[in-house]
């Protein structure tokens, strides 16, 4: 892949990825996204994975290969490595070959010994207000598979993917909030429902609608709604009494 390094060039490559991860509605769609994108657009690439960090622990939200969650899986058990340096050294980590690198002995060592994986380079993502921390990581089974362009990509990749996780999850939080929004409203409209045809408190109204959920086994928010489109409540009948054992004598 021939890579135009002029500001003209990196801006219109930079403007190409943003249009490739602006369709995605979720986080964890977001983050998928990234990596598939990576292995198609990254010289070198043939596995990527997104590793997460929180309250000092790794996982990987999203990988194109098994292999590459096998390898972060080492990275997480040894709580070091490329894509896990990468991270908390904010820093780029590429290695030409995991057999002479002695970065990461331990890591190099068991990922030798056990995948097929030579060749990494691995990045930070930038999630900012999140308390998440976030890396891309790039795999080949080549050694010197990476070279000047796959980094530059790679940055590129790196910068928009943590935008379009930002971005999935603050659309994610709007749509939380407009349901949470919808479902006060119902709530609230149920409530007044029940209020004006039993006559009964607001307290007493809405103790109705979780007795309904109960009895029901259904979601205290499907309640309100139908309440608010019927305003029809099914209450719960009457227990029945349990029958009297019979004692020696009765009739």
């Amino acid at each position: 892949m021939t890579v135009d390094h002029s500001a003209v060039g990196i801006a219109s490559l930079y403007q190409d990825l943003g249009r490739a991860l602006s369709t995605h509605g979720s986080r964890l769609d977001a983050v998928a996204a990234i990596s598939r994108l990576a292995v198609s657009r990254v010289p070198g690439t043939e596995w990527a994975s997104i590793s997460e960090g929180r309250n000092g622990s790794f996982a990987t939200s999203a990988a194109t290969h098994q292999e590459a969650r096998e390898v972060d899986r080492i990275q997480y058990e040894l709580g070091t490595g490329p894509c896990v340096d990468a991270i908390l050294q904010d820093t780029v980590f590429r290695t030409d070959d995991l057999r002479t690198d002695d970065r990461w002995p331990d890591f190099a060592r068991r990922v030798v010994e056990t995948s097929p994986a030579r060749s990494m380079l691995s990045f930070r993502l930038f999630l900012e207000d999140d308390d998440r921390i976030a890396g891309l990581n790039l795999y080949s089974t080549a050694t010197e598979a990476f070279d000047g362009h796959s980094e530059l990509i790679g940055t590129l990749m790196a910068t928009h993917g943590a935008l379009a996780v930002q971005a999935a999850a603050a659309r994610e939080h709007v749509a939380q909030l407009e349901r949470a929004l919808l479902t006060s409203r119902d709530i609230g409209t149920a409530m007044g429902v029940l209020m004006a045809r039993y006559k009964i408190t607001r307290s007493q109204a809405f103790d109705l609608l979780r007795v309904a959920s109960q009895n029901t086994n259904r979601k205290l928010a499907e309640i309100a709604a139908e309440v608010a489109d019927t305003g029809a409540l099914e209450l719960p009948t009457t227990a029945r009494r349990p029958r009297r054992r019979a004692t020696p004598g009765s009739l």
